[in-house]
């Protein structure tokens, strides 16, 4: 279900995006609005289910998780229980920033954020004791060219 948003809205998204700690007045300044109308729109935003949680981005290599791993999985099991069993250990697995289910010769794509290549075959050691895969291909990031969370919203 998507959600109608005008312009104004855009811009307040555009700049929640950019940085969520700044004030009500910062945002209201910059989009050229007073603080009430910008704080009923963020709050009207949050009700729809447009904004969801708040949170902080972290440093990953400042904090030691050097290595990226993206795993390619391929399972030859497709009946729910396998399935609960195999999403369950996805969500409770830290290095685990995000998982999809793919169309294709794929069936599961993870991005495993870890310290180093010992750390993830540990994380590989783990899933396999868990759950029963047919195949696991692991692709290092050797480089890092783009990472974002922002939305393209265009504001005509």
């Amino acid at each position: 279900m998507t959600v109608r948003i005008d312009d104004t809205d855009r811009k307040i998204l555009t700049e929640l995006q950019q940085d969520a700690g700044q004030s009500l007045d910062e945002i209201a300044r910059k989009i050229g609005s007073s603080k009430t109308p910008v704080w009923n729109r963020i709050r009207k935003l949050r009700e729809a289910g447009v904004i969801g949680a708040q949170t902080v981005l972290l440093d990953a290599e400042a904090l030691g998780f050097e290595a990226t791993f993206f795993v390619l999985i391929r399972t030859s099991e497709h009946d729910a229980g396998w399935q609960a069993t195999f999403l369950k250990t996805l969500r409770d697995r830290p290095e685990v920033q995000e998982a999809h289910r793919l169309a294709g010769d794929i069936d599961y794509i993870l991005k495993v954020r870890v310290r180093n290549a010992r750390a993830y075959d540990a994380f590989y050691q783990a899933l396999i004791a868990e759950v029963k895969v047919f195949n696991v291909t692991a692709l290092l990031s050797m480089e890092e060219i783009k990472s974002t969370t922002m939305l393209p919203l265009e504001v005509s």
